[in-house]
């Protein structure tokens, strides 16, 4: 059609361009503004932690924050914010469990009888799953939502870039060779499904020693901003290694930390899917 603005939710022309919408009907007790993925193409990297850390800091800048974890076989979201009450429901759906501060969290593990139950599940299952945490959870008035990823390109990652309406990714990683390589698979998935990069966000980048000072590349020289400039993104932060941060996640304390890591990637983030 000449006069065609592309905008298929404008127009109810039946044409041959037209776009079919995968994304599944959020909730219709809720409203989430904003939706915004955290992947790694591997595990390990501290995906999960960096969920926790931009979730947390949102949520500090007065945001209504939540986190979905689709990481339904390997969940940590719970154990990062101390999290052992199970969800309930009522008329408008299932209820999430709020953290400490006020954070919206929906897991496998607050839905499992004991939270060390494996999930057995296979992966028709597992995608169904996802798409219940956004559709059947009550989760209220959101203006930003975490989607925390399992690590890799498959089912789950592809589910969640089809099926919600994500505004952007965050890409994790390490500073390994190996790492660096998987991340540009990561990003080529996110291109290939027309999902906007918002940056990347290196883990365990460097280590600085509390006598001298000096920083230590523990594992290696990081490629992280070759990586970015290669792929026209930009690294949003890198992460050091850190004990303090380890014991307040492993006792489920981390909106305790007083770390500012993340803070500058949440600004830019912030202003990119607002733009």
């Amino acid at each position: 059609m000449s006069d065609c603005t592309h905008n298929c939710s404008t127009c109810s022309s039946d044409c041959k361009d037209r776009k079919q919408d995968l994304h599944e009907q959020l909730n219709q007790y809720s409203t989430v503004k904003k939706v915004i993925g955290v992947v790694s193409g591997k595990g390990g990297v501290g995906k999960s932690l960096v969920t926790s850390l931009l979730a947390t800091a949102f949520n500090r800048n007065g945001n209504k924050t939540a986190i979905l974890d689709a990481d339904i076989t390997g969940p940590s979201i719970p154990k990062a914010f101390g999290l052992h009450t199970r969800c309930r429901g009522n008329e408008q759906g299932i209820l999430p469990v709020e953290t400490e501060t006020g954070i919206k969290v929906i897991s496998v593990n607050l839905l499992l009888e004991n939270e060390t139950d494996p999930v057995v599940w296979r992966s028709p299952v597992i995608t169904g799953t996802v798409k219940q945490f956004w559709k059947d959870v009550f989760w209220g008035d959101i203006d930003y939502m975490f989607v925390d990823m399992p690590p890799g390109t498959g089912d789950v990652p592809l589910t969640v870039f089809q099926s919600l309406p994500i505004d952007g990714i965050v890409i994790v990683a390490s500073p390994q060779e190996l790492v660096s390589m998987i991340v540009q698979k990561a990003v080529k998935m996110a291109k290939m499904m027309n999902v906007p990069i918002l940056g990347l966000v290196e883990n365990m980048s460097y280590f600085t020693c509390p006598d001298c000072g000096k920083k230590h590349s523990i594992f290696g020289s990081s490629h992280i901003d070759e990586v970015a400039e290669e792929y026209g993104t930009q690294v949003l932060a890198k992460l050091p290694i850190d004990s303090e941060l380890a014991e307040l996640v492993d006792n489920g304390k981390i909106e305790s930390f007083g770390g500012n890591y993340l803070d500058e990637a949440a600004e830019k983030i912030s202003e990119i899917i607002n733009m």
